[in-house]
């Protein structure tokens, strides 16, 4: 997972996605053995030396400045995430020690924030997934299948990124299956161009290529892309269909730790469905409360 073979990699597959026609240049296509443009053709586009350009390719960007960053990435059409996630490739980070020595663990005030939010499920993740901590309701929400406790012990934490490869039925809580996927390696590729010594990350990134074909496939396709906020459906064993707003709010402190909140519009058949769902919560059983007696948008279905 070096971050230099990364650059090449990374520099390779934005370039074959660029058609020609996409920046105006002519092609016959009979005589064209790429379906991308070419190093020279990019190299001239973006005002820079093909040697200069090549030496990226091959993951040697000593002394690259922002300014030829820049204008690559201009060329290439990168998003904002993916020219930050450029340059992080290009200038990786030296003089850490390798990370996962040490276990991570949410603050105090953060655990007390979090006891205090009965009727929003919120969890903890650190930057690769790993949940810190989570209120019961997000227990209920997102993992009700596994033990509450799982996230004290580092051993056993849960992973979401894991998780959503390798546990079936926090699979099948995503109706779209296929974009909370892209999402989730999108998001886990700019962590670890900023993280290139993460040895925890590297291994968990290793554990889904060799179990995960469909990991795999999406890690190859090098999607880079940041997503603090949105919407996400799902569909959860107890309550039904829900349609919840998320939040990504970043904790004070080095270590990249994030608190993940969802909430339902008030009013809504998805904010009555979280409702019951926080009252088994209470109890404990949110895993076994049967459908016929959810509320949510498709309860029953």
């Amino acid at each position: 997972m070096g971050a230099l073979s990364e650059l090449g990699d990374f520099l390779r597959s934005r370039r074959g996605a660029l058609r020609p026609e996409d920046v105006g240049i002519a092609t016959a296509p009979a005589r064209r053995r790429v379906a991308g443009l070419r190093r020279e053709e990019l190299a001239l586009l973006a005002g820079v030396s093909i040697t200069h350009y090549t030496r990226l390719e091959q993951g040697r960007a000593a002394g690259v400045s922002d300014s030829v960053l820049e204008a690559i990435a201009r060329t290439l059409r990168l998003t904002e995430d993916e020219t930050a996630h450029l340059k992080d490739l290009a200038r990786p980070a030296t003089g850490h020690r390798p990370g996962g020595s040490r276990a991570e663990h949410a603050t105090s005030s953060a655990r007390q924030l979090l006891a205090a939010m009965t009727d929003v499920p919120a969890l903890i993740l650190d930057r690769r997934g790993d949940v810190l901590a989570w209120n019961p309701l997000g227990h209920a929400l997102l993992a009700a299948h596994l033990p509450r406790e799982a996230p004290h012990t580092p051993a056993d934490r849960p992973n979401l990124v894991r998780m959503l490869f390798l546990d079936e039925r926090y699979r099948n809580l995503y109706p779209d299956h296929k974009e909370e996927a892209h999402l989730a390696v999108a998001s886990l590729r700019l962590v670890a161009g900023r993280h290139p010594d993460d040895r925890a990350l590297a291994e968990l990134i290793g554990r889904l290529s060799i179990h995960s074909d469909e990991f795999t496939a999406l890690w190859a396709r090098h999607p880079v892309r940041t997503c603090t906020s949105g919407g996400k459906s799902l569909h959860h064993p107890a309550v039904g269909a829900l349609h919840l707003s998320f939040e990504n709010l970043c904790l004070p402190g080095p270590a990249g730790q994030r608190l993940i909140t969802y909430t339902a519009e008030p009013g809504t058949p998805s904010d009555a469905a979280l409702r019951l769902l926080a009252g088994t919560a209470r109890s404990g059983h949110a895993d076994l409360l049967p459908l016929s007696g959810a509320s949510g948008e498709g309860a029953g279905r």
